[in-house]
């Protein structure tokens, strides 16, 4: 097995209300070319669930008050999980390459959330055009514009 190795690249700031995510000076000049992508995918990681109790999740009781009572931790977006990895599609607002700054319109990430990497959203690799889901979910918000407006602490229970 290969050693795994995973650094953060910069982590997640709020100036006010706005998060932006910092880059490290070191990676700054990955940025080059970003500019012009509305979207982002950030992976970040669930820094205050890197414990065993919680890596060692493998179910969660209810996390969904539509949900099923039981369900496993692949099919939740639950912070508690084995690799304790969030991914977000972000809104771009403004990108300073040269003070390593990515403003963005949410994500649902705390401040000082370390952020492992980050690719640019394109529909011809990130865009379902017709997904599937369980009954229970499906009146969920179809697109990341709709669900601003949704009403999401109803909907989880973790």
């Amino acid at each position: 097995m290969h050693p795994f190795v995973c650094s953060p690249v910069g982590s997640i700031c709020f100036d006010g209300i706005l998060p932006y995510i910092q880059i490290d000076a070191a990676y700054r000049p990955a940025l080059s070319g970003l500019k012009g992508f509305g979207f982002i995918q950030v992976l970040w990681w669930f820094s205050g669930c890197d414990d065993p109790q919680s890596r060692a999740a493998l179910t969660e009781q209810r996390p969904y008050t539509r949900g099923p009572r039981q369900m496993g931790t692949f099919a939740t977006r639950s912070p508690r999980r084995p690799n304790p990895l969030g991914l977000s599609c972000a809104q771009v607002l403004d990108i300073d390459e040269a003070g390593g700054v990515i403003r963005l319109a949410y994500i649902d990430a705390d401040a000082g959330t370390p952020v492992l990497d980050i690719k640019p959203y394109t529909p011809s690799l990130d865009r379902v055009e017709y997904p599937q889901v369980p009954t229970w979910c499906a009146h969920w918000p179809q697109s990341i514009e709709q669900s601003g407006e949704f009403d999401w602490p109803k909907e989880f229970c973790f």
